[in-house]
């Protein structure tokens, strides 16, 4: 009997959709239907010519699976809109998209998740594997050697030509915003929280220098999303998580290696994450039937706004929010900054009131597209206050972030 071939279209054409692409064409299981760009197509080189489309309804009629990986928000929600209304399964490797838009889709009961490989989904594969064998989480713990706030410009021009990544790309690595989406998406999709706008974000010489975590998880009374800087940490994450059983066995070597320095928790650690080669395994795992992996939840309780680098003036330009030199990301707690404004709405902005260095920008203080993003976020907003999720605030009535809408 012949095998049955699973066609994936993927939205966009960088580094993950690339990798991808080299992958499924050695598979046996799947094909590339087709590749969704914004560029002229004889200007996309690592592609086949017939496999590339400008058109969003295009490739959701060729597609089985839609595969949205273009790290852009605004773009990657009208495809997946497209995708939704065709009813095709949708996966990500877009943390950007699910912590702006993501719940929206979830609140329609569409099959959304995020994919193995990037952090988020590593931590989501490691609780559940590590819920099979008795733990409790209590810590999702993004590991990182580096972060500069406030990179240079020429600085990220020699790290992204390095690493062959894009200068956006880089930029969010290094200035902390990717890492803020991602504990973001991790906290609303394994019902954790933050400890703090920002996150703790503690340097420490050693990985089992985390029971501060535990005490912290236990003053907030839920789990929590956080990050550390180790140097020479590997390029993974870890959880710091309980289990009676194996505190029964104290003196086992074991289990008794994984605890923290004062004991209070076990670290169960992933050394590694390996992007859109893990990814692939995701897509078998959906066509076998699995359930979703991780998705922003349909009541998110973190948000990640976009915070000051320098003084913006007013009738500036934000040419972009993430990945730019302007502003850069913070997770914080939804419910008391509903008029933040999502980093990843920021594209080609216009500033109407001057903001200080620091400062979390503000729906009045600025002038957003009318793209099919901020209608989606304006209806997620209006559902989770009417469903008093989150409380709106004294700046909730702003003409520039019209709720009401």
């Amino acid at each position: 009997m012949k095998e049955h071939i699973v066609r994936i279209g993927v939205v966009g054409t960088g580094f993950i959709a690339t990798g991808l692409n080299k992958l499924i064409q050695s598979s046996k299981d799947f094909q590339i239907s087709k590749v969704l760009t914004r560029r002229p197509i004889d200007a996309v080189k690592d592609f086949p010519e017939q496999s590339l489309t400008n058109s969003i309804s295009e490739l959701v009629e060729s597609s089985d699976i839609v595969f949205e990986c273009s790290g852009d928000a605004i773009h990657a929600t009208e495809a997946v809109l497209e995708a939704t209304k065709a009813k095709r399964k949708v996966v990500t490797v877009d943390s950007e998209f699910q912590v702006t838009t993501g719940s929206y889709f979830v609140r329609q009961g569409a099959y959304i998740t995020e994919a193995d490989g990037d952090r988020p989904g590593c931590l989501a594969r490691l609780k559940a594997e590590i819920e099979g064998m008795g733990f409790e989480a209590i810590a999702y713990v993004n590991l990182k050697g580096f972060l500069n706030p406030n990179p240079s410009l020429k600085d990220m021009q020699y790290w992204s030509e390095k690493q062959q990544l894009r200068l956006e790309q880089v930029v969010s690595f290094t200035d902390g915003t990717k890492l803020q989406i991602e504990q973001a998406l991790v906290a609303n999709g394994l019902g954790a929280t933050i400890a703090q706008n920002g996150m703790i974000g503690a340097r420490v010489e050693h990985l089992n220098d985390l029971d501060f975590l535990v005490r912290t998880s236990e003053e907030v009374g839920s789990p929590i999303s956080d990050y550390v800087l180790a140097a020479g940490a590997p390029p993974g994450v870890l959880i710091l998580a309980k289990n009676k059983e194996a505190d029964r066995l104290e003196g086992y070597l074991p289990f008794s290696r994984l605890r923290t320095r004062e004991g209070l928790a076990y670290m169960l650690l992933r050394p590694h994450h390996l992007c859109y080669l893990e990814a692939l395994n995701t897509l078998r795992k959906i066509v076998l039937g699995e359930q979703i992996l991780l998705n922003n939840s349909a009541n998110p309780t973190i948000a990640v706004a976009a915070v000051a680098k320098r003084k913006i003036g007013r009738d500036e330009i934000i040419e972009r929010g993430a990945g730019g030199f302007d502003v850069r990301g913070m997770a914080l707690r939804l419910r008391e900054n509903i008029d933040a404004v999502p980093i990843c709405l920021l594209k080609n902005t216009r500033i109407v009131k001057e903001i200080e260095p620091g400062q979390i920008v503000r729906f009045e203080d600025v002038e957003l597209a009318e793209t099919k993003a901020l209608e989606v976020y304006r209806d997620l907003l209006n559902s989770l206050i009417n469903e008093k999720d989150v409380s709106p605030s004294s700046n909730t009535d702003s003409p520039s972030l019209s709720l009401a809408k």
